[in-house]
């Protein structure tokens, strides 16, 4: 009787897992021509649609006082920016090419990403 509860346990617990790394998917916001991205703990939210060749105004808010959330880097568009602590920072970007275009921290531990359609 003892192994089966484990083995019960065992194929929960695995299934937990599963569905917490791999099963939980944020819906991405879709930016008419400007988003106001929240940074505190991550990127609130963290997947923004945009559309393709419109101008679209980021305003980065950082609420916490982590140093590894203070910079954003937008690779694909060659964008490096301090986020001083509460205080709104405004960044431009105009995609030209549809596809998924990432961000993240100066550490590069938290993300996310642009999908342009």
């Amino acid at each position: 009787m003892d192994k089966i509860i484990v083995s019960f346990l065992g194929v929960g617990l695995i299934g937990f897992i599963a569905w917490f790394f791999f099963g939980k998917k944020d819906d991405a916001v879709e930016a008419t021509d400007s988003i106001e991205v929240l940074v505190d703990g991550g990127y609130k939210p963290e997947n923004i649609k945009i559309k393709k060749g419109v101008a679209t105004k980021i305003t980065f808010l950082r609420k916490t006082p982590s140093s590894c959330l203070e910079e954003v880097v937008i690779p694909d568009f060659k964008i490096k920016k301090y986020l001083p602590l509460n205080k709104k920072i405004e960044i431009e970007i105009k995609p030209e090419k549809s596809g998924e275009f990432p961000f993240s921290c100066g550490m590069n531990m938290f993300h996310g990403k642009f999908i342009v359609s």
